[in-house]
């Protein structure tokens, strides 16, 4: 590889909100994409909600052309709605399912069935090395009362990890996808301050899109106007991320969203705004690549966030405990009642009574079991979560120490030179 070595990126990042049977116009929204991308050519399309697999073999056929190679990630009842296209050869793919990713009883929401997940694509483009990674984490349907934060803080760890660890023998490490958190919200800011990895709307000189580079606005006649009350100007909750290791860097020479209507101010591809990004690769000397190394100074940010995490993951636990005693002691009362139900029966007291009740009993019995596996499953992974945390917060807090040592032994022997 040449000393003078540069690459440019092209990359294009959509929610495409494809639920079949609920998503407004969904057909002719996947077309229309299709025509863009075709049109735009990028290096690489990531979607997300891509829910239906016939929308991904459409899209595939469409820019077969453009994009020879492509991905549908697999995962859950309803799939994990992640693709990818590219115009180079995918070298590796390898798929994360989330461990905890909401609650199957709450029907409505769905992000349980769907089987929320990360992915990953492996490209080597003109010998440097790029790890891809796609995903979509648990939506957040209340601001106010977020009863799916500890799962999105696990799942943002568990996204953070699973970077650190398939990353290592990458030159270029590329995130995009919907966070479903705000760019200061306790899951955002781990990931970034776990992994290193930089937002691309916060380093380029050149964006041209929404204030706060929102990608959920009111203008967008497909987002729902009452979940955008809290927020009258929008949110940001999509995000191409980057870093780039030994020996390379990476910058975002621009940065381009959607503007509440199509790319050519037609009807909206979704109810998300589109990111495109441009990225350039180059060669950097050692001592000026940025690295994931920190010191005293530059470990505090990550110590107080993984505090912090570590705090809402307990909270979490004893939710999911409270909730798992509870059905306990409901699957007693219910077995105490088939019981009693039993000896009606067999003493020909209140029979009719007691069958009656009987289907109902077992129902409550078996409603109650369920709930109990979930929640002790939940507490059992969350406490897997908050573990791990413990255990890099002591690393981090001993590496201060030991970093705060030299500086204080300097400042003890400039104090005896002075005195």
């Amino acid at each position: 590889m040449k000393p003078n070595f540069s690459l440019r990126l092209r990359v294009f990042n959509l929610n495409c909100w494809g639920l079949p049977y609920v998503s407004k116009h969904r057909s002719d929204r996947m077309k229309r994409l299709g025509d863009f991308l075709n049109m735009e050519s990028f290096d690489l399309a990531l979607l997300e909600e891509v829910w239906s697999e016939q929308d991904f073999q459409c899209l595939k056929e469409k820019l077969s052309f453009t994009y020879p190679a492509a991905h549908y990630f697999r995962s859950g009842i309803i799939g994990s709605g992640l693709c990818v296209f590219s115009k180079h050869p995918i070298q590796e793919i390898i798929q994360h399912v989330y461990t905890l990713n909401g609650y199957p009883y709450m029907i409505h929401h769905g992000d349980w069935f769907c089987g929320k997940a990360v992915g990953l694509l492996v490209f080597h483009l003109s010998g440097l090395v790029l790890n891809a990674y796609v995903t979509h984490l648990h939506a957040e349907y209340s601001r106010q009362k977020d009863i799916y934060l500890a799962h999105r803080v696990a799942q943002a760890w568990e996204l953070a990890q699973f970077i650190h660890h398939t990353s290592k023998k990458a030159d270029v490490v590329l995130l995009c996808g919907d966070l479903n958190m705000h760019p200061k919200d306790l899951g955002c800011c781990l990931l970034r301050e776990w992994t290193g990895l930089h937002d691309a709307y916060l380093e380029t000189q050149d964006f041209k899109g929404f204030e706060e580079g929102y990608t959920m606005v009111p203008e967008n006649h497909y987002v729902s106007q009452k979940d955008l009350e809290p927020f009258p100007c929008g949110i940001r909750i999509d995000y191409v991320l980057y870093k780039a290791v030994s020996g390379f860097c990476i910058s975002c020479k621009s940065l381009k969203s959607t503007a509440g209507h199509g790319p050519y101010n037609g009807t909206p591809l979704s109810d998300h705004e589109a990111l495109m990004a441009t990225l350039c690769v180059r060669h950097s000397p050692l001592q000026q690549n940025p690295s994931f190394t920190y010191g005293p100074a530059g470990r505090l940010p990550l110590i107080s966030v993984l505090r912090e995490a570590w705090t809402e993951l307990g909270l979490g636990i004893a939710q999911a405990r409270w909730w798992a005693a509870f059905a306990g002691n409901v699957i007693g009362v219910g077995l105490l009642l088939l019981v009693l139900l039993c000896f009606l029966v067999a003493e020909e007291r209140a029979r009719e009574v007691a069958i009656l009740l009987w289907t109902p009993n077992v129902g409550l019995v078996l409603g109650a079991g369920a709930v109990y596996l979930f929640h002790t499953q939940e507490a059992r992974g969350l406490c897997r979560v908050q573990t791990e945390l413990q255990h890099v917060l002591g690393r981090e807090r001993e590496a201060q120490d030991l970093s705060s040592e030299p500086q204080l032994a300097l400042l003890l022997g400039q104090e005896r030179g002075q005195n």
